[in-house]
C-alpha cells in the first residue's frame, strides 16, 4: 500500500520534486478561472439574485422534467442497469470543471483505480464558472474521454447559473431549450430578477458536437431522465438530487424523493449539498415541510449513506441513527479549487467526535497549504509560511488532540506559529486572537477560497471508488496531489465499510 497522508509529509505530496503526467493529457492553452474578476463574479450573480428576489429554480426544474417526460424518460426517473451483476464497484468525484491543473491532475489516479468499474457519477458543479455548454469540451468530455464507461451526473449551483440548459443537453438526451416564460409584471421582485438574471450565450454551443466525440462510444453513452434521477445497480439503489442554486429542494422533487426511497432495497443518496459538514448538521430543506435528512434517516427507507459535493474537501461523518450507523460524506475534491479543512472545529456533532470523524486533506496540511497562500498574497512569506510539522502540531494543541501525522522531529510551537494558526481561523476556538482572524471561513469560503488555486502540487484532490457486494460496500477515498509517486499509486485516504441489510 502506498504512503498516505496520514502516514508520512511525503504521502501527502510535500516535499516531491517529480511532477507527474498530467500535463499531456491537457490541451495546449488553458483559461485559468480568477473568481477575483469582476466580469467572472457578474456572470455567476444568478445565486445572489436568487436569495434576494426569490429562487425561480423550482419551477425551472420543473419544467426541464416534463420536457424530459414527454420526450419519453420514465416516470419515475429510475435508471435500470440490468447488466450490472450483484458484485460491481462505480466511481464518485464532485465539483470538477475548472479546467485547469488541479482538475487534470486527479485524471491518471482516477483512470487508474476505476478500472473495471460499471460507471461514474460526478457529484455537483461539473463546470465552472457558469456551466457554459462550450466549456464542456475542455472541463468535461476531454478530461474523462479515456474513461470507458458512462458518466451520469447531478447539477450543482455552478451548473445552474445559466438555467441548467447545457447540463441538460449534455447529460439528457440533448434537451431542446425551455420555450421562454411569460414576462414578469412590472415592479414585482421577479421583474427585478429578470432585469438582472444572467442567461447563455446567444451561440452557446457550437462546439458541442465537436467536443462529444471525445466520448463517443458506445460503452460510454448514459442518459438520464433529467436533473434528478436514481439507479438501479445490482442490489443497490442510489439516487441522486438537484439542490439547484441555494441548496434546497422543490416539493415536485421532494414528493419524488420520498416516492423512490420507499422499499427495502439499501440505498445511497448523492447530493450536490453535504447533509454533514464542517461540523455542522444541514439537513437541506424541502418545501412544503420536512427535509432531505428526515427521508435519509427514516428506518423503512434503508439508506446506508449520503454523499454530497459542493465542499471542496473530503469529509465523513458515522452518524447513529436509532442503532444502525448512516455514512455521511463530503466529497467534492474533484478538482476545483481547495476549500480549507483547518478551519473545521473541534467535532461534537450527532455523537460523533474527533475519533471518529475523517478529512482530506488532513487540517495541518491544509493549515501548512494556507499559510503559504497567505505569505506568497500578502508579500509576508516568513512571517506567514508553516511547515507542514510546526501546522500539524499546532493543530493538535488548538483541537486538544494527538497529532493525526506524528512528525518525525515534534517542532517547538512557538508564539509566530500559534498566532499564524490563530489569525488563519485554525480550530474555531475563543482567544486573545480571535477577533483579528483573516477571513477563512463565511467570508473566506465565498470569496479568497475560490481565488486560492494554485498549479503546483500538492493539489489535495480526491475522489471515491464503492466496491459493491451484496453483503456491504467498500467506500475508498484516494488522493490526487499531481505528483508523480500518488499518480502512479493513488493513496487510500480512507476507508470505510459499509454494512447492508439484506431484506
Amino acid at each position: 500500500m502506498p504512503e498516505s497522508s496520514r502516514d508520512t509529509a511525503e504521502g501527502a505530496g510535500w516535499g516531491s520534486t517529480r511532477l507527474g503526467e498530467y500535463k499531456r493529457l491537457m490541451p495546449p492553452k488553458v483559461e485559468k478561472i480568477s473568481w477575483l474578476n469582476p466580469k467572472t463574479l457578474w456572470a455567476a450573480r444568478n445565486g445572489v439574485l436568487a436569495s434576494w428576489f426569490g429562487d425561480p429554480t423550482g419551477r425551472t426544474r420543473s419544467r426541464w422534467v416534463a420536457q424530459c417526460a414527454a420526450a419519453g424518460a420514465p416516470a419515475d426517473k429510475v435508471i435500470r442497469r440490468a447488466d450490472d451483476p450483484e458484485r460491481f464497484s462505480f466511481m464518485v468525484i464532485g465539483d470538477t470543471g475548472e479546467g485547469d491543473d488541479p482538475q487534470y491532475a486527479v485524471v491518471p489516479g482516477f483512470l487508474m483505480v476505476s478500472q473495471d468499474t460499471r460507471f461514474a457519477v460526478v457529484a455537483s458543479d461539473v463546470i465552472y464558472p457558469v456551466g457554459s455548454a462550450d466549456d464542456y469540451g475542455t472541463k468535461f468530455f476531454r478530461p474523462y474521454r479515456d474513461y470507458p464507461a458512462p458518466i451520469y451526473a447531478i447539477p450543482g449551483n455552478h451548473d445552474w447559473y445559466e438555467d441548467l440548459g447545457a447540463f441538460m443537453r449534455v447529460f439528457c438526451d440533448d434537451a431542446p431549450p425551455l420555450d421562454p416564460e411569460p414576462a414578469p409584471r412590472p415592479l414585482t421582485r421577479a421583474w427585478l430578477r429578470s432585469l438582472l438574471w444572467h442567461r447563455p450565450r446567444a451561440n452557446d454551443g457550437q462546439h458541442l458536437d465537436e467536443a462529444r466525440r471525445l466520448r463517443a462510444e458506445p460503452a460510454q453513452q448514459a442518459v438520464q431522465p433529467g436533473p434528478y434521477w436514481a439507479v438501479d445497480a445490482g442490489p443497490l439503489r442510489i439516487i441522486g438530487i438537484d439542490t439547484g442554486l441555494l441548496g434546497s429542494l422543490d416539493a415536485e422533487q421532494g414528493a419524488w424523493l420520498r416516492e423512490v426511497s420507499r422499499g427495502p432495497r439499501p440505498k445511497i443518496l448523492i447530493t450536490g449539498s453535504p447533509l454533514y459538514v464542517d461540523g455542522e448538521h444541514h439537513p437541506c430543506a424541502v418545501e412544503g415541510g420536512g427535509t432531505v435528512d428526515d427521508i435519509v434517516r427514516a428506518p423503512e427507507h434503508h439508506y446506508v449513506a449520503a454523499i454530497g459535493g459542493d465542499i471542496h474537501n473530503y469529509q465523513r461523518y458515522p452518524v447513529d441513527v436509532d442503532g444502525r450507523t448512516i455514512q455521511y460524506v463530503v466529497s467534492g475534491g474533484g478538482g476545483a479549487f481547495m476549500h480549507a479543512t483547518h478551519t473545521i472545529p473541534h467535532v461534537s456533532v450527532a455523537n460523533v467526535t474527533e475519533k471518529d470523524f475523517r478529512c482530506y486533506p488532513l487540517r495541518g496540511d491544509s493549515l501548512a497549504f494556507y499559510s503559504r497562500l497567505y505569505g506568497r498574497r500578502l508579500h509576508l512569506r516568513r512571517f506567514f509560511t508553516l511547515t507542514e510539522a510546526e501546522a500539524t502540531a499546532v493543530i493538535a494543541e488548538r483541537l486538544g488532540i494527538p497529532p493525526t501525522r506524528v512528525p518525525g522531529e515534534t517542532p517547538r510551537i512557538t508564539f509566530r506559529t500559534r498566532l499564524v494558526a490563530s489569525l488563519l481561523g485554525a480550530g474555531r476556538r475563543s482567544d486573545r486572537t480571535s477577533r483579528f482572524r483573516l477571513p477563512v471561513r463565511k467570508i473566506y469560503t465565498q470569496l479568497f477560497s475560490p481565488s486560492s488555486a494554485t498549479y503546483s502540487p500538492p493539489f489535495f484532490k480526491c475522489f471515491l471508488r464503492l466496491d459493491v457486494t451484496p453483503e456491504a460496500v467498500r467506500l475508498r477515498c484516494f488522493a490526487a496531489t499531481g505528483n508523480l509517486a500518488q499518480e502512479i499509486d493513488p493513496p487510500v485516504e480512507d476507508e470505510v465499510i459499509i454494512p447492508l441489510t439484506r431484506s
